[in-house]
């Protein structure tokens, strides 16, 4: 369990906080785009769906959910979908987006640490975690042993996420900034946590209100793979992906697939890695 005895357990709570106060920001957004027809399949990337494989009657759950648009797309895949995260705010938002869309969801507020009680010590046959949320955990080793005990013998953990050096580049340019990457934060762990004052998040829309604090954990490739190898999963596939579902920097070219990448230079945006246990 998560205690105030973790030292990183205020950095969470404050975490926790910000993604309370995020979340009427981006159920009103344009990037969510929830007042539209409901189309979750939009954020998945063709390698995501070969190593999810068929979903039809899979046990399935998906990490830090936030507002669960991408595990309705699960569930409308077959999938007996369970979405978990921490935010009481998100997790109401996800019934409430499921309900419209008719689809059959579960949802479960907790923080990820705490998933295996939470969640009853019930076993999957997939866990899913999704784009952006490995950075807010602080202890990798930790997160890959409550994988491994959610996945049931033969089961798999799909994983996509923002490549490091995506991460490593910082948020996306201030206003007057030229085109130029530049490389603003560590690409590899131990540095310790990146302290963002999360004003305006990702979404387009208004300011946050409240907490606007969040705390950012700098994880390499390496640290992953090596995290859930030590938890006893073997690593089956690793991908690294030149585009992301919507334009981060102004001059990204948009791509037959509907994603976008940058004409130079061409770069890991992204990452899908398939393990089983």
């Amino acid at each position: 369990m998560t205690t105030d005895a973790d030292p990183a357990a205020r950095l969470m709570r404050a975490n926790q906080a910000n993604w309370d106060a995020r979340t009427p920001v981006h159920v009103a957004s344009r990037f969510y785009g929830l007042d539209q027809d409901l189309d979750p399949e939009r954020w998945f990337a063709p390698f995501e769906w070969a190593d999810l494989g068929d979903l039809t009657g899979r046990d399935l759950v998906h990490l830090q959910c936030h507002l669960g648009t991408e595990t309705i797309a699960l569930a409308r895949r077959g999938a007996r979908a369970v979405g978990l995260d921490f935010s009481a705010a998100s997790v109401a938002a996800a019934r409430e987006i499921a309900a419209r869309a008719g689809a059959d969801v579960t949802y479960v507020e907790a923080n990820v640490y705490d998933a295996v009680q939470a969640l009853g010590g019930r076993r999957f046959d997939v866990v899913h975690t999704g784009k952006g949320a490995l950075c807010y955990l602080p202890d990798l080793d930790r997160w890959a042993t409550v994988v491994a005990e959610l996945l049931r013998p033969g089961g798999r953990l799909c994983l996509t996420e923002f490549h490091p050096l995506l991460n490593s580049l910082g948020p996306k340019p201030a206003s007057g900034e030229g085109p130029e990457l530049q490389l603003r934060h560590d690409y590899l762990g131990g540095g310790g946590p990146v302290r963002r004052d999360a004003t305006h998040t990702y979404t387009d829309g208004p300011a946050v209100e409240g907490a606007t604090d969040s705390y950012e954990w700098m994880h390499g490739i390496d640290e992953v793979v090596n995290a859930l190898t030590g938890a006893g999963l073997t690593v089956r596939r690793l991908r690294e992906h030149d585009e992301l579902p919507w334009p981060r920097w102004p001059r990204m070219e948009r791509t037959a697939s509907g994603w976008w990448r940058l004409p130079q230079p061409r770069i890991p945006l992204l990452y899908g890695l398939l393990a089983t246990r």
